[in-house]
């Protein structure tokens, strides 16, 4: 029986002993740790140098490549060096083959689990290889190096940097006075610097041992990336709230190898020297064994998704919540706002307000950021394209650093140019403008809000319902969507826009998908709007009169979904019996920790809403992108919501959510003027309740 020793700089209260059949051969395998004294390791090596047939040892790899260039370990170099017979490995070559491996599976098992992933390597020279692999994902990589070997308050911030201080830090360390290294301040400063680095970071990759000096602090909702994970140290990392372990190691025989131990026997098995086995020998040997890189849940299963999404001022308001503007705009002329309003259209994107506690059914967790560019409705419409897309592309390339995986774009920032196209192909990461989410919220809201007053006859199963639907804007990319699913539903549906050419290509397009359904189409919205049951304004007219609301009939359903409004508050105002909905807000499931966008807590605009879906859900791709939307996009951003816990938010208005109350009054008021318009005096409850009597 061949006889595999494993001597570790880990603990020694982790060590084992048994007897196993490896490739075919019997194997007595014993694991010792030496408390990371070096001084015990050697003298372990010399001992079993006549006793073992091959040695495992657990430290720093003896050498590693790093560019072009290969540096030997002197450390390792020297242990190596104390044996004489046995045949001794590292294990580096077949570290760096589980190493990736478990990345790459990782990365197809979950699905584009590190795409933006910040990340964060205690060591790039000895993770090197592994940090090639990890940059085809993400471009957001940190290295310790310079930090953990001399002290130096920095990261090293890309593959670039880190070849070049790999090829000269071997001279600084030669020089480098070892007391300066080891004093305390020198320790608590390298301490602060890295434990922020941590914090910042979603993946840190690290030796396991190095990671014991942490808490919950540094590690809680982390992603690990690590090797030799045994039972002790899994439930220490579930104690500090570690969210995810990545272990490239294999757990044989009921314990967890390292690759050092695991190497070791192979090479007691097939008699081989270390440097003979091939990358063939070890593809032969772990496709053999079955062998699989382990993903871990200490705390349960957690997936944390990353989003990013654009907003901006909607008015001049906007910017009186900054406190030295506030104070200003009091004692100064309208035309400071103005000059205001022109600045802030050119200054950088910032982040506003990082967003928590997204968490759906499924389990699946959301975090991202809500980034802001500085210009209103007024000024992004007064530029040409290029002037916003330079500023969504600046947003984009801030989204990436944060580690976002898709970013939205909110309000007037998704209707400029070619509405999305052009910022999807030039940015550094997908692109959705949400609108397929806020034709679904537009009709769903609708919907509920119709129910809700009870003034439609309610349909037989299969039929439509017995109204008059209207879309404004109907060619338009939110109004196009509204009035196809209208048309599957309504009775008659009107659709009104002044591209006369679109509207009657859109009429074709509906009927060859809904031949049964009624269709109507006007350049004027005032032309049939007497008669309207329900009202979806879709415009983008910043401002403009959409349409005479004192012409609507009273408990019409008017769905605002323009950013900003058609309906401002005070024509809402004028019509107390029709009911006015701004429509697209969404609630969100979970807790979610968020600054004020003008909506009730754990509620979205809609846009934002699918942005969040998609993020949830893992689709990281251009989604609604363009002015033409898919109704079955529509369709599946509606299954996809439902599935993560998406729920129509109280039908708001201009003034805040409608209350039952609020509907109960708006019903009544209508049910009266439609009374008064028809000549006959509605009846007092009381009279009413004395006629059923007599009845």
């Amino acid at each position: 029986m061949a006889t595999v020793v494993g001597i570790s700089l880990g603990a020694s209260d982790r060590d084992f002993a048994l007897a196993a059949r490896f490739l075919g051969r019997p194997l007595e395998i014993r694991r010792l740790g030496t408390d990371g004294s070096a001084a015990r390791a050697l003298k372990l090596l010399k001992h079993w140098d006549s006793r073992a047939d091959a040695i495992g040892l657990g430290v720093v790899k003896d050498s590693y490549t790093v560019g072009s260039r290969q540096f030997v370990d002197k450390d390792s170099a020297r242990l190596k060096g104390a044996v004489l017979r046995a045949p001794v490995t590292t294990g580096g070559r077949l570290g760096d083959i589980l190493q990736e491996w478990a990345l790459r599976h990782v990365q197809g098992k979950l699905g584009d689990y590190f795409n933006n992933a910040n990340v964060l390597f205690f060591s790039g020279r000895t993770n090197y290889k592994l940090a090639l692999a990890m940059a085809e994902y993400t471009p957001n990589l940190l290295f310790a190096d310079a930090l953990m070997q001399l002290g130096i308050p920095k990261l090293i911030t890309s593959l670039g940097a880190l070849e070049l201080y790999a090829s000269g830090a071997h001279y600084v360390l030669d020089w480098t006075p070892e007391a300066l290294m080891a004093s305390a301040p020198a320790r608590k400063w390298t301490r602060y610097v890295l434990r922020q680095a941590m914090r910042d970071a979603s993946v840190i990759v690290a030796p396991v041992h190095e990671l014991d000096r942490f808490g919950a602090r540094d590690l809680a909702g982390k992603t690990i990336f690590t090797s030799t994970v045994n039972d002790a140290r899994l439930a220490a990392f579930k104690a500090k709230g570690v969210g995810t372990v990545i272990d490239g190691a294999p757990a044989l025989f009921g314990h967890v190898l390292d690759p050092s131990m695991l190497d070791a026997m192979i090479v007691a098995a097939t008699g081989k020297a270390p440097e003979a086995i091939l990358e063939d020998d070890y593809l032969e040997i772990i496709t053999g064994l079955a062998l699989e890189p382990r993903i871990l849940y200490p705390n349960g299963f957690r997936r944390v998704n990353r989003f990013a999404f654009v907003i901006h001022p909607l008015s001049q308001e906007y910017f009186k919540n900054v406190k030295p503007i506030e104070l200003l705009s009091q004692v100064s002329p309208p035309v400071f706002m103005d000059a205001v309003e022109k600045v802030m259209a050119y200054a950088p994107p910032f982040v506003y307000s990082k967003v928590t506690g997204i968490r759906s059914p499924t389990g699946v967790e959301a975090e991202g950021w809500l980034i802001s560019v500085g210009g209103t409705p007024g000024e992004i419409m007064g530029h040409g394209p290029e002037f916003t897309y330079r500023r969504l592309l600046d947003a984009a390339r801030i989204a990436r650093r944060l580690g976002a995986q898709i970013m939205g774009l909110g309000a007037f920032t998704k209707v400029v140019g070619d509405a999305g196209l052009t910022v999807a192909r030039r940015a550094p990461l997908p692109i959705t403008t949400g609108n397929s989410y806020s034709a679904s919220g537009a009709l769903w809201a609708a919907h509920d809000a119709v129910l809700k007053l009870g003034l439609v006859p309610k349909p037989k199963r299969g039929e439509k319902v017995a109204m008059k639907a209207m879309v404004v804007g109907a060619t338009g990319a939110i109004g196009s969507v509204c009035a196809r699913l209208l048309a599957m539903v309504a009775d008659e549906v009107y659709m009104v826009s002044p591209e006369t050419a679109k509207l009657l290509s859109l009429k074709e397009s509906i009927l060859a998908e809904t031949p049964d359904a009624k269709l109507f189409l006007s350049a004027r919205a005032d032309k049939d709007i007497a008669g309207m049951d329900m009202i979806v304004t879709a415009t983008s007219g910043a401002g403009k009169r959409i349409l005479d609301i004192t012409r609507v009939k009273p408990g019409c359903v008017i769905t605002d979904v323009a950013r900003p409004l058609d309906l401002p508050p005070d024509e809402v105002a004028k019509r107390p019996d029709v009911l006015v909905i701004e429509s697209g807000e969404i609630l969100l499931p979970g807790k979610v920790s968020m600054k004020n966008i003008g909506l009730p807590p754990n509620v979205a605009y809609a846009c934002l809403a699918e942005t969040i879906v998609l993020a949830l859900e893992g689709r990281f791709e251009n989604f609604t992108v363009g002015r033409s939307i898919e109704w079955e996009k529509v369709r599946e951003i509606y299954r996809l919501g439902r599935k993560h816990g998406m729920k129509l938010a109280a039908i708001s208005g201009v003034n805040g959510p409608f209350t039952d109350a609020d509907i109960r009054r708006v019903r009544k008021l209508a049910l009266a003027a439609r009374a008064a318009a028809s000549g006959v005096p509605r009846a007092s409850p009381r009279r009413r309740s004395t006629a059923r009597r007599a009845r």
